[in-house]
């Protein structure tokens, strides 16, 4: 290589899974049916009514043009109304929504809008890779925020004894992704009332409310006054199976997106129309809808449960979201132990934890976006697993 690499690369890391599925398809290559339990691509389709208006919409010529930064009126206005039905929270369609080309480009924009090397940046304990990532490729430092193991909030204890005065950004996510903890509104008020004694944004990726979800979704600018501290990210990949059509967006008060847009603009030329269209049409899905895509979740809960009863680990039943995150028995060395054995002895991937952190290291997490029959095969396969394949050296 001719030309030196950028010094932010020292600090960043290839995505796990970016690296291990190159093992899975090595595998496959040689013939080994392998079945991936372990990534959260939903494989269900979106509505037909949003399939039909993306095609109506790109057969029409006119619609193939640059758009602008900040989206349709029509999808935002459609955000808005969908905001007010699931989370009861009013939203300015005009000043307070961005679209996105995904709520993970969010991160990586409002990481550039707000931080400046040397700045400090709250990650969860567990959480999405990304917000660790983007927050060191901006030149920030990380500090890892304390949770409570088995409610997977915040310990608020703990970071009060911390030292926050560096801090600008604390990452949060709720319902909680890998653990499946789900949120309260005593959370968001507690966490709100925190960042405004210390003066920190927060910012929390809620991407999983709909799914599997026996309370009413809630959203942090649902707490009073929570618009002077936090945005939101939402994104459609989840909750309206349109992963691959990156369609998300950004909520907040003007000031704090009239800051991300200057960043945002200078990134990308504009949303597809017919993707946005399409996107507004699927914000109108009936509940009906909603249901149908819930029950299929649920029965695959059930065969997923028993994967894991079967792999002698625990978990709580109350998980919320496409994944299911369990301990490991304490016998098993590691959990990587267990994934590498189950990959090469049984042809199963699932997700090792300590990939969301440190704390994750006698967890995994297997994902519901596989079709329930093929759950069904993983179980028949695990039916001759034995702990003392993978237990710990004495």
């Amino acid at each position: 290589m001719i030309i030196s690499r950028a010094n932010r690369l020292n600090r960043v890391k290839e995505y796990y899974f970016s690296a291990k599925l190159q093992e899975v398809r090595q595998l496959a290559e040689r013939g080994f049916d392998v079945i991936n339990i372990g990534i959260g691509s939903p494989d269900l389709a979106p509505s037909q009514e949003t399939i039909s208006t993306l095609q109506q919409e790109a057969a029409k010529p006119q619609n193939h043009a640059y758009q602008p930064y900040r989206g349709l009126p029509e999808l935002r206005e459609s955000i808005s109304k969908w905001y007010l039905r699931y989370y009861g929270v009013k939203l300015d369609a005009t000043n307070e929504i961005l679209p996105l080309m995904g709520s993970k480009e969010g991160i990586t924009h409002i990481s550039l809008a707000f931080l400046n090397p040397g700045d400090e940046v709250l990650v969860p304990e567990l959480g999405y890779p990304a917000y660790r990532s983007v927050s060191e490729m901006v030149g920030a430092t990380v500090r890892e925020f304390p949770m409570v193991e088995g409610t997977w909030e915040p310990d608020f204890d703990k970071l009060e004894t911390m030292d926050l005065a560096k801090v600008k950004i604390m990452w949060i996510n709720y319902p909680n992704m890998p653990t499946g903890a789900p949120a309260s509104a005593s959370l968001f008020e507690k966490l709100v009332a925190f960042a405004k004694r210390k003066r920190i944004l927060l910012c929390h990726d809620n991407p999983y409310s709909l799914i599997l979800n026996e309370k009413k979704p809630i959203s942090i600018l649902s707490v009073p006054g929570a618009k002077e501290v936090a945005v939101e990210l939402n994104s459609m990949s989840k909750s309206h199976n349109m992963a691959g059509w990156r369609i998300g967006w950004i909520n907040g008060a003007t000031d704090y997106l009239d800051e991300i847009i200057k960043i945002k603009s200078n990134v990308d030329s504009g949303m597809f129309l017919p993707i946005q269209k399409a996107a507004a049409k699927a914000l109108s899905n009936s509940e009906g809808w909603h249901k149908s895509q819930n029950k299929i979740y649920a029965d695959r809960k059930v065969v997923a449960e028993e994967i894991l009863d079967s792999l002698g680990c625990e978990y709580s039943k109350g998980q919320t979201g496409m994944f299911l995150w369990a301990k490991i028995n304490d016998s098993i060395e590691s959990a990587e132990k267990l994934v590498d054995h189950l990959l090469y002895e049984y042809h199963v991937f699932l997700s090792p934890g300590f990939i969301f952190g440190e704390k994750g290291e006698r967890y995994i997490r297997i994902s519901l976006c596989t079709p329930e029959d093929k759950l069904r095969t993983v179980l028949g396969r695990l039916s001759k697993f034995n702990l003392n394949q993978v237990k710990k050296a004495a």
